[in-house]
């Protein structure tokens, strides 16, 4: 059991634990509807729910208790994927091989072959894997951009401001002064995913939850939501399994 006290400074937004000498990070929720600690694994990762008036220390003590649960259900299949020649990197859901040009100059070339298209990249092999990702996130702002505004317009609303994140455990976020981040990891995605987190997004510019009528105002403007929010349910591990040049193994 827990006391319902009230702590006077707010939980962390995530925390990361110790999984058998891997590092992961758990996602933290308030809830006002929660009466007990829940942890639960959705396709955007580890999220431990906690009651609005729960402390934190009770909190992080049921997270360490049920850290081998979580060790047990993570998925072995999405490794670790890196940015670099020879891997096999999705582009708006399709494979592409990276190729190094050996150039010491140029941009990311996107070329369509009848196999496997390649995205060939320039510059040392040591510069390759951040050149690619400068290149997709570039490629990403641009289709969030043309269908976050898709989406305002439809939904009425103005998105002052758009940012790419490397969250490991969200697709995207919206403060209520019309900025949105959304994570570059989408570019990997087919667009119709893509589309879907737009949606959702934007929508918090209507209602800033997740209630009925927060579901109904993204089916206003993306009727075929459940399309991509299912994919993601299904894939998004392995889309978090991607990683950006020097982050921590």
């Amino acid at each position: 059991m827990f006391s319902f006290l009230r702590q006077a400074t707010k939980p962390p937004k995530s925390v990361t634990v110790d999984l058998d000498g891997r590092p992961v990070e758990v996602a933290v929720k308030l809830s006002k509807r929660a009466a007990s600690f829940r942890l639960s694994l959705p396709a955007t990762g580890p999220l431990l729910t906690i009651p609005e008036r729960a402390r934190w220390a009770d909190a992080e003590a049921f997270l360490l208790k049920h850290r081998n649960w979580l060790a047990a259900r993570l998925p072995r299949a999405a490794k670790r994927q890196t940015l670099e020649a020879g891997a096999e990197v999705p582009v708006r859901g399709v494979p592409h091989l990276v190729v190094g040009t050996g150039q010491s100059r140029g941009r990311v070339e996107r070329v369509e072959l009848l196999d496997l298209p390649e995205l060939r990249v320039p510059g040392l092999v040591e510069h390759q894997p951040r050149r690619l990702f400068d290149w997709l996130k570039g490629e990403a702002l641009a289709d969030l951009t043309e269908r976050s505004a898709f989406h305002a317009a439809r939904l009425e609303v103005t998105v002052k401001d758009i940012k790419l994140r490397s969250q490991s455990s969200r697709w995207g976020s919206c403060s209520s002064t019309g900025s949105i981040n959304y994570n570059w990891r989408l570019i990997l995605a087919p667009p119709f995913v893509l589309d879907y987190v737009a949606a959702h997004e934007v929508a918090h510019l209507v209602e800033m939850n997740h209630s009925d009528a927060f579901w109904a105002t993204v089916k206003r403007t993306l009727p075929d939501m459940e399309r991509g929010r299912a994919w993601l349910k299904a894939h998004g591990r392995e889309l978090m399994a991607w990683q950006p040049p020097g982050s921590a193994s």
